[in-house]
């Protein structure tokens, strides 16, 4: 039975002020101007996030797959349709466990894969990764990994100046796993030779990074000046400034920048104490900090609050929309599936009042309860 959903439609290319998206069963198949349309509500894609580490209590460092479910409803709430469950750096059998654990819940579509931030990260930029499960990357553990997940595996962040970096990156891009390049020390050549090995997404960019410098420019200009790939940013205020929230997406463009939560179980919980990877955090103020030295460990956003920030801070509607959906999706190999208002592509779309919260959510064509 055909479906049409009617309002303000964001499409890949624009804005269609009055429009609809006609759909049959889980799939998109019209997105055209309707003219009797007034004033209707915000129609968007569906939101990609392809780094959160859990939400609403509930978290997918664990390995635990019932909390890992619950954090997957927890963001679908506020529009998330699409998610990797990201860990932090572990040691090898919670690695393993967790990619058991979870590989039915990608099998049957909870969650689209499984994110390691970490272990095989600096410990001079590790931030609120655990200094004590640090290490080289290990072409074994990977490929164990690997063929335990039976493709649950999608995205390993590493810090290419680490022994054995580049033959990781060369292991994963091979089982078309993606590699990133974060909590990293690395030079600029050193991060250009990760690109060079394959690695296409930049993990939360500036955080975790040795800084810019004019005689060393690092990571970060790296990753920015390379065309294939794609840096996502942390768009709550906190990780960074807005006016590099701007900078970045016009310089890189809508494309090339993803806007993440990088969210811990805090997210849409109090103000308190909570723990991620072994360590305690203190949450105030809606700002998520280790215990021990005050670093900020992950955030408590929703991909709805990213979006409303980056629009807020000057981002256009269209190229936000790209970047909280078309642009993550592209990133983590699923940019033929989700990801945007387009016809073929599996129903995903969240409705948005004037003030882009949340009025409902759809996915595979079935609105969320």
């Amino acid at each position: 039975m055909t479906l049409r959903v009617n309002g303000k439609v964001v499409t890949p290319t624009g804005v269609i002020r009055q429009g609809c998206v006609e759909l049959d069963g889980d799939r998109i198949t019209a997105v055209a101007e309707y003219p009797s349309v007034r004033d209707g509500h915000w129609i968007v894609p569906g939101f990609v996030d392809m780094h959160t580490h859990g939400g609403g209590g509930h978290t997918f460092t664990t390995g635990d797959a019932e909390s890992a479910r619950q954090a997957a409803a927890f963001h679908l709430g506020h529009g998330t349709t699409t998610l990797l469950a990201s860990l932090v750096s572990s040691p090898f059998e919670l690695m393993r466990a967790a990619t058991e654990a979870y590989r039915p819940l990608v099998e049957e579509g909870t969650l689209a894969g499984v994110h390691f931030e970490g272990p095989y990260l600096s410990a001079a930029r590790c931030g609120a990764q655990n200094p004590q499960f640090l290490r080289d990357p290990s072409v074994a553990e990977l490929t164990e990994l690997i063929e335990l997940g039976g493709g649950a595996v999608r995205m390993v962040t590493l810090a290419p100046e680490r022994d054995g970096a580049l033959e990781a990156i060369k292991l994963l891009t091979a089982h078309r796993v993606v590699a990133a390049v974060g909590h990293t020390d690395a030079t600029y050549d050193q991060t250009r030779a990760a690109v060079g090995a394959g690695a296409s997404v930049g993990t939360h960019l500036f955080n975790g990074m040795r800084p810019v410098h004019h005689r060393e420019p690092g990571p970060v200009v790296a990753l920015l000046d390379a065309p294939n790939v794609v840096c996502e940013l942390v768009a709550d205020g906190v990780h960074l400034h807005d006016g590099v929230l701007t900078f970045v997406t016009a310089t890189a463009g809508p494309e090339r920048a993803a806007l993440i939560t990088d969210a811990m179980s805090a997210a849409g919980m109090p103000d308190g104490e909570y723990e991620l990877g072994g360590q305690a955090v203190t949450v105030a103020d809606g700002v998520a900090r280790l215990a021990a030295d005050g670093a900020i460990a992950g955030s408590t956003l929703t991909m709805d609050a990213a979006l409303r920030h980056a629009v807020h801070a000057g981002v256009p509607m269209a190229d936000a929309c790209r970047m909280v959906a078309t642009t993550p999706a592209r990133a983590i190999g699923l940019g033929d599936r989700v990801g945007a208002l387009q016809v073929g592509l599996r129903a995903d779309l969240v409705v948005l009042d004037d003030d882009l919260n949340v009025v409902r959510v759809m996915r595979g064509g079935s609105w969320v309860e």
